[in-house]
């Protein structure tokens, strides 16, 4: 589905009812139109010729007057008043990109130099730049010739992908061929995991025939092919599909317009859950109206009641904030929020005034004391269902769970607050249990030089243990890392070795 059409598909208002004003405004419209109009010296008594001569605005009806800018202005105000929307506000705990499985065709055909430095090459770096766009959102690596594997599951660092799309090389593969329908069943078996819909990319320079079927029936997730081919260069298989297909670009369009692609069941998913309430776009209005609204300065087109509408706009008290030429346009948390927008969290929750956003801006950043601070004394379920998160977050246990069952205690159906209640206890529990066999001098060995663990309820008993000379020489931080085998080609070749011996 198309933003368009999605567009178009969840448009609606959230208060309706007063779209009933606009008959009201229509009426009064052409009622003082008409009398506007109808305004005319007789005519009568003198020749036409002069009649038109000595008549100014004998034209009236055919151009526009005053009240037609001002009926204008008010239908945009009744319509931003009514609330327009096609999209929920997103949630802060929600990532707002779908969770995506790439499949990377890693065949001799695709070390083809016909696309510089070569198909192969460009792939990841167009993959590399897709990472990047997503903003860590959830994505997973399959590679796949003869056989397909999973290189790394899903994850939000997109760091962890880095080393091992590099170490793709053709000699990894332990079989040839272009089995994209083997690559198909391990993506789809990665998102049957995932408890949101998500995409699967292909990127390859051809399709099998005999998969092109299978593709074009992936339902419950989106499904997109970015064809590593040159201009001109074409695929049978590529084109005989129906799924979206696009070709590579010089430029970042063609991984815009697939996270785009992508994204749209996702996006339908999340528009569809009721937790989060929709967004109100009706400023959008206002600021059209604003426009419009501009030419009443034009001499002339100033209605007789404008005076006293400017009047009582001087009277009605208001607090000025005028820092900068940004304040003077947008409010401070219509600043905060094009920074959030903009993932620059640190940025907006300086700017939110708003507790609420504030807070969330401030969880993003991970400045989660602050989180708290902001939080205290706001009483809804939504504000200590974030303080628990801040607090679990932040590894205070025993303040999260009195968080979350007051998040209950508010709203018993409140979404993940029990999950999270129950999680919460459960590391707690870990970590006093962890506490006790240390008292004991269970799990004896060498360890860190010192742990705290949170006990206040002072379980278990204090002992002394004290180190013992004997045992395995450490090694250095030097000679630790000489150990590590830092080839992912090596690791890769041989993981899918045994994979494919095992099948």
């Amino acid at each position: 589905m198309t933003d368009l059409a999605l567009f178009f598909d969840l448009f609606h208002f959230i208060r309706p009812w007063l779209l009933l004003l606009l008959p009201v405004v229509a009426l009064i419209w052409w009622f003082v139109r008409r009398r506007l109009v109808g305004n005319r010296l007789p005519d009568a008594a003198l020749a036409p010729h002069l009649a038109q001569a000595l008549t100014v605005g004998n034209s009236r009806a055919g151009r526009l007057v005053p009240i037609d800018e001002v009926a204008l202005v008010l239908i945009l105000i009744c319509l931003g008043a009514a609330g327009p929307t096609w999209s929920r506000v997103p949630d802060p705990f929600v990532a707002q990109t779908a969770p995506l499985v790439i499949a990377l065709k890693v065949t001799a055909s695709m070390e083809n130099k016909d696309l510089a430095p070569s198909r192969l090459e460009r792939s990841k770096q167009k993959i590399r730049d897709l990472l990047a766009l997503r903003a860590g959102a959830r994505s997973a690596l399959i590679a796949y010739s003869g056989s397909a594997h999973s290189v790394v599951p899903m994850t939000e660092d997109p760091n962890v992908l880095q080393p091992y799309l590099e170490g793709l090389q053709v000699d990894v593969m332990p079989d040839t061929g272009n089995n994209t329908g083997a690559a198909l069943e391990a993506a789809q078996a990665i998102m049957a995991k995932e408890a949101s819909p998500g995409g699967i990319l292909f990127v390859t320079d051809d399709v099998a025939g005999a998969d092109v079927a299978a593709m074009d029936a992936v339902t419950g997730t989106s499904a997109a092919v970015l064809a590593t081919l040159p201009d001109g260069t074409g695929s049978a298989g590529i084109d005989a599909l129906n799924i979206p297909v696009q070709q590579v670009t010089v430029d970042d369009a063609d991984i815009v317009a697939l996270d785009r692609q992508l994204n749209a069941a996702y996006r339908r998913a999340l528009a569809e859950d009721g937790d989060q309430p929709w967004d109100d776009r009706g400023w959008l209005f206002a600021w059209l109206a604003a426009l419009f609204g501009l030419s009443w300065f034009r001499r002339g087109w100033t209605m007789r009641w404008g005076a006293a509408v400017v009047l009582a706009a001087m009277i009605l008290p208001y607090h000025a904030r005028a820092e900068g030429v940004t304040d003077w346009f947008l409010t401070a948390d219509q600043q905060g929020q094009i920074a959030y927008n903009n993932r620059h969290f640190d940025r907006a929750g300086e700017l939110f005034l708003e507790p609420m956003h504030k807070a969330y801006a401030l969880y993003r950043d991970g400045n989660y004391e602050s989180v708290v601070e902001v939080l205290a004394g706001i009483e809804t379920p939504d504000a200590s269902f974030l303080a628990g998160m801040a607090h679990l977050k932040n590894r205070n246990y025993r303040d999260a769970i009195e968080d979350f069952q007051t998040t209950l205690d508010r709203d018993k159906d409140f979404p993940g607050a029990a999950k999270n209640l129950d999680l919460s206890k459960k590391i707690l529990d870990f970590v006093e249990t962890t506490r006790e066999q240390s008292d004991t001098g269970e799990g004896e060995g060498e360890g860190a030089d010192e742990v705290v663990f949170d006990n206040k309820d002072a379980r278990g008993s204090d002992t002394q243990i004290e180190g013992r000379d004997e045992g395995p020489h450490l090694l250095t931080a030097d000679q630790w890392m000489n150990t590590v085998d830092t080839n992912t080609s090596d690791f890769l070749r041989q993981r899918f070795a045994i994979e494919a011996a095992r099948k």
